[in-house]
């Protein structure tokens, strides 16, 4: 076990300051009760204001279940992941299919890459705003659903009817190689098999013989720790310190990397953004204070803390706060609550890596380089929110036999270019439609546009998996890892 279980000791409250507060709250609810302007319904008062009001005062994370919420709280805990395997892009107004999964519902009912969805279960989807389509769709998928598909080519609408089921949805969930002898890995979360399925990642594009690693822990909320601290323990050295926990109530404990560790030596880059959070910030946080890896992004979130639920009488619960996550060089992982905090408040701002680096604390993994996210250009825009990207790659892929071509070409499909033909059909093809940018500005986005397009064609011809890795090699953040392991491989 990585993670020792968390021992409580908690010291009780005076008995005099308890019996005097709760003598005051007693005496407040009975004035209410008798004296206020309309009936008063106690438990709601007492459930959805008094004891939601007190948690407040500590931090956003410490929260009360009422009996409802509690039960929902345990349903969800123990539900499954359903749905019907469909990878879909989110237009304004449209839901284009980009690929159907093997063996799910939606690849059995015959849904094909480039079918837009018109309907759900009655549902117009262009009636929809964005924000009102992705949460649709995301609770249709608990449901039998019924389809309105409008496919290219058919003059009438299809129907389909599908029925969820339970699938396999892996937290390492892309892994190629970004050039030879350089990996890629995306951990999306960490979930108990985490560990196991990015070990199995590495070993596949190499293991040891690999040059170097890019992980890319971007939009990784976290999970379970004990599967961050095993991946971790995948790259540093036996009887490294990996975290150390404090809080209040709790005897102050440290996890370090197992003696039996047999830890990679290649290079490696961590990717970070700023919804990077919780599990993935221990990851970065104790890679980067023993030097192990240079992180690359935006400042992580900054959630760093131990909750623990405890079951409450009348069928109530209560997640709070008990502890705080601290990296090996001692920074604390949460930002600053709106509460304070003593032990986080007076952290200094600079700590010390293994070599004598400064990082920063104050809560959030900080960067080693920075790269900033550059707004798009007015083309990339129009582009973008027309979804003409997306039905050219239809119709194109409905023209050619662009399967054969990439199976021919050596690393499956690097030799598939965007040709300067099909970029000039494609420009005529955006300018039918009212996307009639300067010359100026096609020239500068030329790059861009025949990277989008070619990944497009990918998601649809050779699946979504195909099309991230087109887009990972336009990916500032990417091209930065590259350029760092290239260089630290040399040395």
């Amino acid at each position: 076990m990585l993670l020792p279980a968390l021992l409580l000791f908690v010291t009780a409250p005076s008995t005099e300051d308890l019996e005097s507060a709760l003598k005051h709250f007693t005496e407040l609810i009975s004035i209410v009760e008798t004296q206020a302007a309309d009936p008063v319904n106690t438990q709601q008062a007492v459930y959805q204001g008094a004891i939601p009001g007190m948690l407040r005062t500590l931090d956003p994370h410490s929260i009360f279940f009422d009996p409802d919420q509690n039960e929902q709280l345990k349903q969800m805990e123990n539900s499954e992941r359903k749905g019907f395997g469909t990878v879909v892009s989110v237009l304004p107004g449209r839901v284009i299919v980009l690929q159907a999964m093997a063996g799910t519902p939606s690849a059995k009912a015959g849904l094909q890459p480039g079918d837009e969805i018109v309907a759900v279960n009655g549902v117009e989807l262009a009636r929809l705003d964005f924000e009102q389509v992705v949460g649709y769709l995301s609770e249709s998928h608990q449901h039998r659903a019924q389809l309105v598909v409008r496919r290219p080519g058919n003059v009438r609408p299809l129907e389909f009817v599908l029925d969820p089921e339970l699938l396999d949805s892996p937290s390492v969930d892309r892994a190629f190689l970004l050039q030879p002898g350089m990996g890629y890995i995306r951990v999306n979360g960490f979930d108990p098999q985490t560990a196991r399925q990015l070990k199995d990642a590495i070993e596949k594009l190499g293991g040891q013989k690999l040059k170097g690693l890019v992980l890319d822990l971007r939009d990784n909320p976290g999970g379970v720790v004990q599967s961050a601290l095993e991946a971790a323990s995948y790259f540093l050295k036996p009887g490294q310190k990996l975290l150390s926990v404090k809080g209040r109530s709790i005897e102050e404990q440290s996890v370090e990397v197992p003696k039996t560790a047999n830890p990679y030596l290649f290079p490696l880059a961590v990717l970070v953004n700023a919804k990077s959070a919780s599990a993935s910030e221990i990851l970065t946080g104790a890679l980067q204070d023993h030097d192990r890896a240079v992180v690359i992004g935006e400042p992580s979130f900054g959630k760093g803390l131990v909750q623990n639920v405890f079951q409450l009488t009348g069928s109530t619960a209560l997640a709070l706060t008990t502890a705080f996550y601290y990296t090996p060089s001692g920074r604390s992982i949460q930002k600053p609550l709106p509460s304070g905090h003593l032990e986080i408040e007076k952290q200094a701002e600079q700590f010390q890596t293994d070599s004598g680096r400064s990082v920063l604390g104050g809560g959030g993994i900080q960067p080693d380089i920075a790269i900033v996210t550059e707004p798009p250009t007015r083309l990339r825009v129009a582009l973008d929110a027309s979804g003409i990207l997306t039905s050219f790659a239809t119709e194109y892929i409905q023209k050619h036999d662009v399967k054969s071509v990439v199976a021919r070409a050596d690393g499956g499909g690097a030799g598939f270019e965007v040709t300067p033909a099909l970029l000039e059909e494609f420009q005529v093809y955006a300018g039918q439609r009212n996307i009639q940018p300067s010359v100026a500005e096609w020239i500068k986005e030329r790059a861009w546009v025949q990277s989008r397009l070619k990944q497009e064609i990918f998601n649809q011809a050779l699946g979504v998996a195909k099309g991230d890795e087109v887009e990972m090699q336009r990916d500032p953040a990417v091209h930065a890892a590259i350029e760092r392991l290239v260089l630290s491989a040399k040395i």
